[in-house]
């Protein structure tokens, strides 16, 4: 569990640290770049699709492990906005709450105490 929560801890810091370049390079106009990689059918835009897919994925889960209430789909919404960012940081929180369990960080509390 250690090593997971230092790899949680370097992905946030590595994908903060490249966004702040990317945005510094290009502006924060991250669709102007994207988009028209997504238009020309490539494998950079199909990059970017599967990428997108993973991100509506992570967010309905976020909802799901908190059965849809307000705060969950807020916490959907962040994590399927801010990518890695969010989800490292969810997750290490997740995993103090739970003690390390893996089971109740998956399924979240109202499930495994139900």
């Amino acid at each position: 569990m250690t090593f997971f929560k230092f790899l949680l801890i370097a992905l946030c810091f590595i994908i903060l640290a490249y966004t702040a370049l990317a945005v510094a390079n290009d502006g924060p106009n991250l669709f102007a770049t994207t988009l028209p990689s997504v238009l020309a059918f490539g494998w950079p835009g199909q990059f970017h699709v599967d990428f997108v897919t993973y991100l509506l994925l992570s967010g309905i889960w976020v909802a799901w492990r908190h059965e849809f209430s307000i705060s969950g789909v807020i916490l959907g919404v962040l994590a399927s906005q801010l990518g890695m960012i969010f989800l490292s940081i969810y997750l290490l929180i997740a995993i103090n709450k739970a003690n390390g369990d893996m089971h109740e960080v998956l399924m979240g509390p109202a499930r495994v105490n139900s």
